[in-house]
């Protein structure tokens, strides 16, 4: 059987958690930023960079 404190504990975390959930949320129609491409599928293998490695050695 659990304590009597853990018990509340939990029962307080649950209320926090639904009052959150009930919270209401407002979703901004912000504009696509000029000069930045949309990404799409078409431009998917334009888009990839070339990978490679690099190999800085600072010993002197």
């Amino acid at each position: 059987m659990l304590d009597a404190f853990i018990i509340e504990e939990l029962k307080r975390r649950e209320r926090l958690r639904q009052e959150h959930d009930q919270r209401p949320v407002v979703e901004l129609p912000l504009p696509a930023p000029e000069g930045v491409p949309r990404r799409g599928p078409e431009r998917e293998e334009e888009d990839k960079p070339s990978r490679g490695v690099i190999i800085i050695d600072l010993a002197v």
